[in-house]
């Protein structure tokens, strides 16, 4: 094996160059005590790969030592098998991308840190085994109140719980790998200045990436750049699961650019999520809505996103529960279908856009959806909506709107309804069809103005 140590006194002899063979060995050269990388070699200092779980001793005083001296620490190549590691503040623990990798020997949990500065896990292997996890910890790197968590090219999985779980934490996730964990893959509550970019998740129990607080407040959250596929709901429900990002009860969120595939419920889930932006997002092959803005929220920017495939495409609902004021723009919503991951007691699916309060919905694109095109408000629950310049293809009704005593205005204006075998604009209460094509008779309902749209 070549040290460091042996490295750099050959380093010495090869630029000394004026001593002759002999010289060479029988005269030692001064060694110059200085990582190469600026970084303390875990080897040196007794923790090397195999050895069993016997070495998280010292791994944790190495860690200690690093962090008190400011420093990194280098894993070279190899599987160590750790339990029961605390991180101490300040540190910094990298190795070799795809080679360095972190086991987990089941005794506890494996990474956990509480009240620290800055955390920082960069190019590791970090292997759960899925391996049983105590009742200390949700994830297998837990981290509670660290100000700046960096996570930086990692591969993480087989966690028996989630892989990541951050409390009251800040910091940035990117450019790694999360896979296999029971739970979620990202479970992120109360955080505070947190980026979620670049990251590849898949195949994971109940949940790719999780913002959530526990009061409905200021989060500021980003995550963007993601590719997610094959989320699960092994829980059941009906959507507390399965969904690819999931935002609860945190503001002024932002997701985008995110690639979502293959998820048991939803692509993108915002709950009470007010100021929440979800722009520019693909969504393929959703169980149930691909994108849905719900229940208590004041604020919701939904644009620019693809969806192929799903229950139902775009809502923003729940006005009966303070859900509103939003602008759903420039979306494609296409090939929907009936049937949902379970038995729907409303509108049931099928459905393109649905929008109730406070909310312009325009220049959106809905191709084959089977039951309605796009649907406005539900029962009274309907205010303020401007509906203009949306394209609706292939569909039984290309607009459903509500015509229940107590609902408020509707201006559905400029739009085109094309292939509509029953109706381009028809009134409905609940899911019942009670009037005739509004777009060719007209309305008799004072709080509809619909005017300028063609059928075809």
């Amino acid at each position: 094996m070549v040290t460091r140590r042996s490295f750099l006194s050959g380093l010495a002899l090869g630029v000394a160059g004026t001593a002759t063979g002999a010289q060479a060995q029988t005269q030692r050269m001064p060694v110059v005590d200085v990582d190469l990388r600026g970084s303390i070699d875990a080897a040196a200092h007794g923790v090397r790969p195999g050895a069993g779980d016997r070495k998280s001793k010292a791994f944790a005083k190495l860690l200690k030592d690093a962090a008190a001296k400011n420093m990194p620490v280098f894993l070279p190549p190899g599987d160590y098998v750790i339990s029961n590691l605390t991180l101490p503040d300040n540190t910094r623990l990298t190795g070799v991308p795809g080679a360095t990798r972190i086991v987990y020997g089941g005794d506890g949990h494996l990474f956990a840190a509480d009240g620290a500065a800055r955390i920082e896990l960069a190019n590791l292997v970090i292997d759960g085994a899925n391996r049983w996890l105590d009742d200390s910890v949700q994830g297998l790197l837990n981290f509670s109140a660290v100000a700046d968590v960096t996570i930086e090219n990692c591969e993480i999985q087989g966690s028996a719980k989630s892989a990541i779980y951050m409390e009251r934490s800040g910091g940035r996730i990117e450019r790694s790998r999360i896979s296999g964990a029971a739970e979620h893959a990202i479970y992120a509550i109360d955080s505070q200045t947190l980026s979620v970019t670049g990251n590849n998740v898949f195949d994971c129990g109940n949940g790719g990436i999780l913002i959530h607080r526990w009061q409905a407040g200021r989060d500021g959250s980003i995550v963007s750049g993601n590719r997610i596929t094959r989320i699960s709901a092994t829980r059941g429900g009906t959507g507390q699961y399965g969904n690819g990002i999931n935002i609860f009860r945190a503001e002024e969120v932002m997701i985008t650019n995110n690639h979502v595939s293959g998820c048991a419920f939803s692509a993108i889930r915002a709950n009470a999520g007010s100021n929440v932006q979800i722009s520019g997002n693909t969504c393929l092959d959703s169980g149930e809505t691909a994108i849905y803005s719900e229940f208590g929220f004041t604020g919701a920017i939904v644009n620019g996103n693809l969806i192929d495939g799903a229950a139902n495409g775009i809502l923003i609902v729940n006005f009966n529960e303070g859900g509103r004021l939003a602008t759903v723009t420039g979306n494609v919503v296409r090939n929907l279908k009936l049937d949902g991951p379970y038995l729907h007691d409303g509108a049931g699916f099928g459905f393109g856009i649905a929008v109730e309060a406070d909310t312009v919905l325009s220049g959106n694109t809905v191709e084959n959806a089977p039951k309605w095109g796009l649907v406005l408000g539900w029962g009274p629950y309907m205010r303020g909506l401007v509906v203009n310049g949306n394209l609706v293809r292939n569909s039984p009704v290309g607009c459903a709107v509500t015509v229940v005593e107590g609902a408020g205005s509707a201006l559905i204006s400029g739009n085109i309804f094309e292939e509509t075998q029953t109706a381009a604009i028809a009134g409905f209460r609940w899911n019942e069809r009670t009037t005739d094509d509004l777009a060719t008779a007209g309305s008799a309902y004072p709080h509809l103005t619909i005017e300028r749209n063609r059928t075809g």
